[in-house]
Order: C-alpha cells, then structure tokens, then sequence
C-alpha cells in the first residue's frame, strides 16, 4: 500500500502490511482491525467506526456479548 486509504476506501484484507498500516494509524492491534474487517467488512471508515465503537464499552460489556453470540 502506497498510503493509508482515504476513509471511504477499501483496504486489502488479504494484505498483512495494509492491516499493519491501518492499524498504525487508528492505534489498533493487528488483531483488532482483523476483528473489525470480519464484523464489518473492507471500508476503512467502517472498520474505523467499528473500533471506535467497541472502544466505548468495557471489557466486561464485550464479554457479556461474546458469552450471549
């Protein structure tokens, strides 16, 4: 990946470095943004808002709902 996507744009979910550089740039583990992609899809911007939602609640919160799916 020459740059970091523009927000509206897709990243290559097959692409260890734009996951790298995805996650550089919204302070997110590698696993993190994997997780997002899976939840969410491709859409840089989604993935974004993704973890920034998931960053909201507690740890406790993301349990509960992994216990309930």
């Amino acid at each position: 990946m020459a740059s970091t996507p523009h927000p509206s744009q897709s990243i290559d979910t097959k692409s260890a470095s734009d996951i790298k550089e995805l996650a550089r740039k919204l302070d997110a583990t590698h696993e993190q943004v994997e997780e997002a992609i899976r939840a969410v899809g491709s859409n840089a911007s989604d993935i974004e808002l993704h973890l920034k939602g998931s960053r909201s609640t507690t740890n406790a919160e993301r349990v509960d709902e992994a216990k309930r799916s």
